[in-house]
């Protein structure tokens, strides 16, 4: 059995329930999803809450159990029109108008009618394992200006133990819910009233992490030969004219007016990468240039959409824009490729591979897309890669190599990409001098090797569980002095730790150690330092480690030598 067939099933299911539990509730749409499905509805004066899912799942299972065939008929337009009409459907009728056929076709479910291409299974009993899952506000066809309708989403499988596994999947991960662990853990909020959503604010704990990650992401682009940038946050709008993107993006843009002039809050890099790349002259003796930036761009997301930090108003991107002649190509996205693939690597992630291909809306030649899009699938069939096309995914300018990152409950996140563009070096006139004295248009590749560090942080949280690996743990070790009396010695023992740039905190509060060791685990600390009157008469600390527990008493330069080890090895 198909399974986007069951959901959607199951989805029609939900519907008839809702409407039987909710007289004149009207219908939205209700598709099959990854994971499971949903259905939008209207319904007056009603709020529902998951409180009331228990009870449409019995109204499913008693629709279930009458084992109804799905039915399907195919109506004139018009006859459609009528029928939704006199049942009050207007969000069916608009769908119907929109429709092109002359014909559409409707499934009927013992007294339950929908507007639906299909397939569906063969009857309501065929339907085994089911649940619904969660309560939310959703536009209706994603428009704010539309109405708020609710969407329960919902999930099914072929059979119990499937659904089973499913659910504990999806209890895992909500323990693992970067926006929980991020309050938890004290890393960061997302929203403040005054400033308004979509914008990340940093708590210390989670500054330092990301300071972690990237100023790791900065000695690693040292090594390959990149040249560190920064440029303005905002630019005149001609510039994304000449760009581009004011075209082909505009509605994802912020403008802003000074002394009569249009400006742009930047959305993308490359324009002021290019613009650094055009000061001066370069020799084919100089390529490739390789400019790298932690940019922070301003993209306009709906509030409907905005989610966490992988979906935000302001994000920075380890970003960089290599400028390389044609014949240095297909060298340069293998080298990137391997950066990222190792980056990915260290931080714990698996991964998956898209070939992202041309959009429908695109600027530049078909010639410059064809050459860019071989160039990306040589390179991966040269390293043996498997990859997807995932047609009309590409940006406006050019084609792309689109890493997923794979978590540890197998999630993928969106992560790296490898852009190749002919379409901005002719927009902005860009050249070289070759070795014959010509001039040449260089090939200008776009690459994150992490992406957006707001997304690859949500991820690396969820990754973990907050459970960070020794090397990045924003408190690396909690010294918890037993009482008052070993303060003196606690700080003793952090400033000997401070000194060897181990990331450390004293819970010097008045509480018993039971609580203060609980506390310092919840808070995912890799190692507690406990120090009372036997540690500090020794010179020494007890260790307990998050991970295996109690591991004794240790001198200070062994347990030292213990930690510069984890950290090296990026272990723990």
């Amino acid at each position: 059995m198909d399974l986007n067939t069951l959901r959607h099933s199951a989805s029609h299911i939900l519907a008839a329930a809702v409407q039987e539990l909710y007289p004149g509730a009207r219908l939205g749409i209700g598709p099959a999803i990854e994971d499971g499905f949903y259905y939008d509805f209207d319904i007056p004066n009603v709020t529902l809450t998951s409180e009331d899912l228990p009870r449409i799942e019995e109204k499913m299972r008693e629709i279930v159990k009458k084992n109804e065939p799905f039915e399907r008929q195919e109506l004139k337009k018009e006859e459609a029109l009528k029928l939704f009409e006199k049942e009050n459907e207007k969000f069916k009728v608009e769908l119907i108008k929109d429709i092109p056929d002359e014909k559409v076709s409707i499934y009927k479910t013992g007294k339950f009618t929908d507007l639906c291409r299909g397939p569906h299974i063969g009857s309501t009993g065929e339907i085994k394992a089911f649940k619904l899952l969660t309560v939310a506000g959703a536009y209706w066809r994603g428009v704010e200006s539309n109405p708020m309708l609710t969407r329960i989403y919902g999930t099914a499988f072929p059979t119990e133990e499937e659904l089973k596994t499913h659910i504990t999947k999806l209890e895992e991960a909500l323990k693992r819910d970067h926006r929980k662990l991020g309050r938890e853990l004290d890393l960061f909020n997302i929203y403040h009233e005054e400033a308004g959503p979509g914008l990340v604010y940093y708590h210390p704990r989670g500054a330092r992490l990301r300071l972690l990650i990237e100023d790791f992401l900065r000695k690693e682009h040292l090594l390959r030969g990149y040249q560190f940038v920064m440029i303005p946050h905002i630019a005149r709008g001609s510039l994304w004219n000449t760009s581009g993107h004011s075209g082909y993006y505009r509605e994802n843009m912020y403008y802003l007016e000074i002394d009569k002039q249009e400006y742009v809050l930047k959305p993308m890099n490359c324009p002021g990468h290019i613009l650094i790349y055009k000061n001066k002259l370069h020799s084919y003796r100089d390529l490739p240039v390789r400019f790298f930036e932690l940019g922070t761009v301003y993209r306009y997301e709906r509030s409907g959409v905005l989610h966490g930090l992988l979906r935000v108003r302001g994000f920075t991107q380890d970003d960089a824009h290599i400028f390389c002649t044609p014949e240095q190509l297909q060298e340069e996205i293998s080298k990137v490729i391997d950066f990222a693939f190792e980056m990915l690597k260290t931080f714990g992630f698996e991964w998956e591979v898209d070939l992202s291909t041309r959009p429908e809306k695109y600027a530049g030649a078909e010639e410059n897309w064809k050459h860019a899009t071989d160039a990306l699938v040589e390179a991966l069939k040269q390293k043996g890669i498997e990859y997807k096309v995932d047609e009309g995914a590409g940006v406006f300018y050019g084609p792309k190599i689109d890493v997923k990152m794979k978590d540890a409950l197998g999630r993928p996140w969106q992560g790296p990409t490898i852009q190749v563009d002919f379409n901005l070096p002719e927009r902005f006139d860009l050249n070289y001098i070759a070795e014959d004295g010509s001039k040449k248009r260089p090939v200008m590749i776009h690459r994150v090797v992490l992406g957006s560090m707001e997304r690859f942080l949500g991820a690396l949280i969820e990754n973990y569980g907050g459970a960070f690996p020794l090397w990045i743990a924003p408190v690396q070790v909690m010294i918890l002095p037993i009482a008052d009396r070993h303060a003196a010695y606690a700080q003793t023992v952090a400033d000997q730790l401070l000194s060897q740039d181990i990331r450390v905190e004293t819970d010097n509060r008045r509480e018993k150690i039971n609580l203060k060791i609980r506390e310092a685990q919840m808070q995912k600390i890799p190692y507690m330092l406990i120090v009372g009157d036997k540690e500090e008469q020794q010179k020494a600390v007890a260790v307990r480690s998050r991970s295996e527990g109690d591991l004794g008493i240790s001198d200070l330069n062994t347990f030292l030598e213990k930690l510069k080890k984890e950290c090296y090895n990026k272990s723990g």
